[in-house]
Parts: structure tokens; sequence; C-alpha cells
């Protein structure tokens, strides 16, 4: 019987990818189920065969750390360049959507706090 082996909802194409190879390489006999029309399916990567279950998460834990890894070392990189994203440099890039994003979250809180105002006042 099939087993769940890598849910693909929120999961970047180019891990999606990565984890295909990576069990295509290996051998192990999977299927993939998509979310469907209205989302309500499940997007995941099924092995078909229980007994390798062990095996194919062995492989995807390591690819997985390796790739957590590669994204620390590429972020401390930036970091150490001085170019790492932060508040300030978004919003000295993008100045009005910034604005506009925290007038929204302005708006959002004041909505949600009103009907408390009224009873208090």
């Amino acid at each position: 019987m099939a087993v769940l082996l890598f849910h693909l909802r929120h999961v970047p194409e180019e891990e999606a990818d990565d984890v295909r190879q990576l069990l295509d390489e290996h051998g192990l006999d999977t299927f993939e189920t998509r979310a469907g029309f209205w989302g309500l399916g499940v997007p995941a990567i099924w092995l078909r065969d229980r007994n390798e279950l062990a095996r194919a998460r062995e492989l995807i834990d390591a690819y997985q750390h390796d790739l957590g890894e590669r994204v620390r070392r590429e972020r401390d990189a930036l970091a150490a360049r001085g170019e790492a994203p932060t508040v300030w440099r978004r919003l000295a890039r993008h100045p009005i959507r910034t604005l506009l994003l925290a007038l929204l979250a302005a708006a959002v809180l004041g909505l949600s706090l009103l009907p408390f105002l009224w009873l208090a006042g």
C-alpha cells in the first residue's frame, strides 16, 4: 500500500524537482498527486512500497539538511557583504509599497479594535 512521503504544498518548484530527481536516481517507485482545480486534494509524492520508507526518508532528510546548510551559507554571505534583506532596504527599494502595506496593517488593526473602543467609550 502507498505511503505519503513528501508534501508538495508551499514547496518551491526547484526543491520539488530536486526531490523527484533524488528519488528517481535511487530507483524508488513513486507517484504524485495534485491539489486539483479547487485545491482540495493533497499535493504530494507518495511511495508505492512501504518497505522502502526508511531509505526514502533518509534520502529526503539528508537532502533537506544539505539544502538548509546551503541556504544558511548564502544568507551569511549576503550578510557579510551587507546585502542581506532588511526592513530598511525594502523600504528604500519599494517605499510606496511599504507605505501602503503599513497603512493597510494600521487599517486592519483599527477595524479590529473599533468595537472594543465603542464599548469602552
